[in-house]
């Protein structure tokens, strides 16, 4: 699975419609549909779809019309991160109509071709579980914790010492997570 690292926009254009098109991270959809129809009050649509991992690990995807003709923009803008296997991401198209109707594989081809142009803007990188861990050291061993969570992609989200050691809460890639809870696991005091 892949993701992207930052927001992401592309504008394309079909029979004098205008597609604004973005790709944003899945959690920002509604704030950004928000803004949006904010700054473009004139635009007749606000399509969106998205794919996200939710907490228990299970794939959801959507995809919305928006007052389009059923199936002809928020299924084909779904179809368009499905083929490139991203995740945790929403793509938005807004459109202005160009007074010519595009009938429905106009419309299809045309959204679709939106979102390739917004995904084609992104920087997409390979998509990595993250999560959160708790690990203890006692102060033998305070040393080799701080450096093995000075590595990258790790953050140190709280750290607290007491008589027994050091507890240090961290945030990264689960992978490397599971490696440091097994060296370094709270359940040591």
């Amino acid at each position: 699975m892949k993701t992207i690292t930052r927001p992401a926009f592309a504008e394309t254009e079909e029979k004098k419609s205008r597609f604004l098109a973005e790709i944003v991270f899945h959690d920002d959809l509604a704030k950004r549909i928000d803004e949006l129809r904010v700054l473009h009050p004139k635009a007749n649509h606000h399509v969106n779809a998205y794919r996200y991992l939710n907490d228990e690990e299970q794939l959801i995807e959507h995809g919305k019309d928006d007052g389009e003709p059923s199936g002809t923009s928020g299924v084909p803008c779904l179809k368009v991160l499905q083929g490139r296997d991203l995740i945790n991401v929403a793509v938005i198209v807004t459109r202005y109509f160009g007074g010519t109707k595009l009938g429905t594989g106009g419309l299809v081809r045309a959204y679709s071709a939106a979102a390739h142009a917004a995904c084609d803007a992104a920087e997409i990188i390979d998509y990595i579980p993250q999560g959160e861990a708790d690990l203890f050291a006692g102060f033998s061993d305070a040393g080799p914790l701080e450096q093995a969570c000075s590595q990258d992609g790790i953050t140190v989200l709280d750290r607290q010492f007491d008589s027994a050691g050091t507890h240090i809460k961290i945030a990264g890639p689960r992978d490397i997570l599971h490696d440091l809870a097994e060296r370094f696991s709270k359940s040591n005091t």
